[in-house]
């Protein structure tokens, strides 16, 4: 009887083979058209390049069948699609600045992107091998707080911090430049996660209500506030007002999800505007920023030598001729817009795979965030729930703070696309994030009467209440 309620436990095997097989051909497909398209012919390390992800693919299906057998069988094939998709639309963006004669470096991004691509995949390897139960990192949030403290301050160590663009959010190790606020939003997501589930109580049910809306007291507003300031002094001393958004954002809705007060989301955001409010009118590079939001097309602005709108506008030009279908994969002009391949990818699938193709992407990133959703809901303990919400959360809010500034819903920021643009630190922190999706969505999935379940779920702590409860 054991045995028939694993395999009943174990739904969906041979459809996530089918979209595995599917998401490679997506990357390969892009791949192959993106050369074909400009040249008449496949690239010469074609075969190379198929045998590389199918490769990968596979190791990749059978070290997540092997260690978490029960996970969610669609989160590994979408991210696997995304992150060809990304490898495709980079070597194509390559081939431009080849064309341009961009530089010796230019043309070897696609190259180390996929090489970022093997070390993100060995990095969830590695972290579903020696982290067997994702209630292990609850033991210590004050650890995982002071380590995303340590990361967060490190680059403005002198010697150690390196300024790219304006904005200060590197580290440098010769060659090697690693942005350490792409690893906080994981460690931040396990703090947040450990530290609400041991105070829910305390933030649910204390202080008064006004308007039928409960408001917390003052000493509980002490972590709320703590995270404010950490969040200003990202965007004032870091220059960087997405990543500044992304935690803020992050630690409310987590905050939401755990304690169902709406009264948190308007304190939060509410004290969010005022900061950054105060900050437009402090700092000119925050200014800067509205002024390319608001006045994109402005002559003065466009033509400004710092802080102009040339790069935005060119993005809009771009996917303003692309249409609904696109110019076809090779066959646009992303390379005219500046950071095409990492900060602007988005624009260059939308150029050449038009509003339709777009779309699909954005519909992929929709799927990954309901599968991690779909784990939280599933899961038993309330630190697998807060966890599994927020880092699905940090996926679907920097998408919408990219995807925001480049279709000028907000102002343009310096994050990066999860799994599509290039970048190394952005990619391997996107692998992290899948690897602890899978580790809570195999203990979600995993049948009650399996006794690592039951004794994960005594461990884990009380389940959180349902939102309507």
């Amino acid at each position: 009887m054991a045995t028939v309620s694993v395999k009943a436990a174990r739904p969906g095997r041979l459809s996530e083979l089918l979209l595995m097989l599917l998401a490679v051909a997506l990357g390969v497909g892009g791949y192959a058209a993106t050369a074909y398209s400009r040249s008449g012919s496949l690239p010469e390390n074609f075969g190379l390049h198929i045998g590389v992800l199918v490769a990968v693919a596979i190791a990749a299906t059978l070290i997540v069948r092997w260690l978490v057998p029960y996970a969610d069988p669609v989160i590994l094939p979408v991210t696997v699609a995304l992150n060809g998709i990304g490898l495709a639309m980079i070597y194509r963006i390559d081939q431009s600045y080849i064309a341009k004669g961009g530089g010796a470096l230019k043309f070897v991004v696609g190259t180390r992107q996929l090489m970022w691509t093997g070390l993100g995949l060995l990095t969830m390897m590695a972290i579903l091998f020696f982290i067997p139960s994702h209630r292990r990192l609850r033991t210590t949030p004050m650890l995982w707080m002071l380590f995303s403290l340590i990361l967060l301050v490190s680059p403005a160590i002198p010697g150690l911090g390196k300024s790219v663009n304006g904005a200060r959010i590197w580290i440098g190790f010769g060659p090697i430049r690693i942005q350490p606020a792409e690893l906080v939003k994981v460690t931040l997501a396990i703090a947040f996660a450990a530290y609400l589930v041991a105070y829910r109580d305390r933030l649910k049910l204390g202080g008064t209500k006004i308007l039928g809306l409960r408001f917390p007291r003052a000493k509980d507003m002490g972590p709320l506030l703590s995270i404010w300031v950490l969040s200003l002094g990202v965007l004032v001393f870091q220059r960087d007002l997405g990543t500044s958004l992304l935690f803020f954002g992050l630690f409310v809705a987590m905050l939401y999800v755990a304690t169902d007060q709406v009264s948190w989301i308007i304190i939060g955001f509410s004290l969010f505007a005022v900061g950054a409010a105060s900050a437009t009118r402090i700092f000119p590079h925050v200014q800067y920023r509205f002024d390319v939001w608001l006045h994109t097309f402005d002559p003065e602005v466009y033509s400004r030598a710092a802080g102009g709108s040339w790069q935005l506008a060119q993005a809009q030009f771009g996917m303003a001729f692309g249409g609904l279908f696109g110019t076809g994969w090779g066959k646009g002009y992303p390379a005219e817009v500046y950071a095409a391949n990492s900060d602007m990818i988005l624009a260059s699938l939308g150029e050449e795979l038009g509003l339709t193709g777009l779309l699909a992407i954005l519909l992929l990133y929709l799927i990954l965030v309901e599968r991690g959703i779909r784990a939280a809901v599933s899961v038993r303990d309330g630190f697998g729930k807060l966890l599994a919400t927020g880092l699905s959360f940090s996926i679907a809010l920097q998408l919408f703070v990219v995807g925001g500034g480049i279709f000028r819903i907000i102002p343009l920021t310096g994050l990066t696309a999860p799994f599509l643009a290039a970048g190394g630190s952005s990619l391997i922190s996107s692998w992290i994030v899948i690897a602890l999706l899978l580790r809570v969505s195999d203990a979600a999935r995993r049948p009650a009467s399996d006794p690592s379940s039951a004794l994960d779920s005594m461990k884990g702590g009380a389940a959180l209440e349902p939102a309507n409860s």
